[in-house]
């Protein structure tokens, strides 16, 4: 054992007494030994040992519920309380958990708020958007102008007749294809090849070898 961990060892019966009597719960070897190991350096076996002689030492109370000991401060040393003193102390745990609540609100909502400013554009960020979005609009203006000042526009007249000649030729296009998809059916009938090879002796293309897609009527 290094000489730190034995002069920790040595004091451990003062500290497990101080740390019982302050704290005035019942505790485990286990729990006291996670609770001070990091402060004080002691060893589980420095915890049990020592817990074991205050108890002995009848400083402390032992109590052994199965395979586990507690471990609390003897409560004869303490003053009794009365009901009147118990109330006043329940009185308190009540105003500070209303107050631990409030904090805990308060808590919440600037953490949400220090959360949408961190979010935010800073002054310098936000003016560089706003001189880029002028720009943006002052494009948009100067294509609005232009397209008003441009004298080609099609009429609602001439848009009427595109459109209908549009409809015009796609149905002729679609009356040819159905006629030229029958004509080849037919031919295929008693054709020893396939449709494709048929298609490549006689130079037919179709639509889809050129990627054309008949438009919706």
């Amino acid at each position: 054992m290094s000489k730190g961990r034995a002069e920790a060892a040595a004091g451990a019966p003062g500290i497990l007494l101080r740390y019982l009597q302050e704290q005035n719960r019942p505790y485990s070897a286990q729990d006291v030994f996670g609770n001070l190991q990091r402060e004080h350096g002691l060893g589980k076996a420095a915890v049990v040992k020592a817990l074991e002689q205050l108890a002995q030492q009848g400083k402390i109370k032992e109590k052994t519920y199965g395979k586990q000991k507690i471990y609390f401060a003897d409560q004869d040393q303490f003053d009794m309380v009365s009901d009147v003193d118990l109330q006043g102390l329940d009185a308190k745990i009540v105003a500070l958990t209303a107050n631990v609540q409030s904090l805990q609100q308060s808590c919440r909502h600037m953490e949400a708020e220090l959360k949408e400013l961190t979010s935010a554009l800073t002054t310098p960020e936000m003016q560089k958007e706003i001189q880029e979005l002028k720009k943006e609009c002052a494009g948009y203006t100067e294509r609005l102008r232009n397209i008003k000042a441009a004298t080609n526009h099609v009429t609602p007249e001439e848009k009427e007749q595109v459109y209908r000649e549009r409809q015009r030729y796609c149905k002729e296009w679609r009356k040819r294809k159905r006629m030229a998809t029958e004509l080849s059916d037919a031919i295929l009938e008693g054709y020893p090849k396939s449709k494709k090879q048929f298609f490549e002796e006689v130079g037919i293309e179709t639509d889809e070898d050129h990627n054309v897609m008949l438009p919706d009527p």
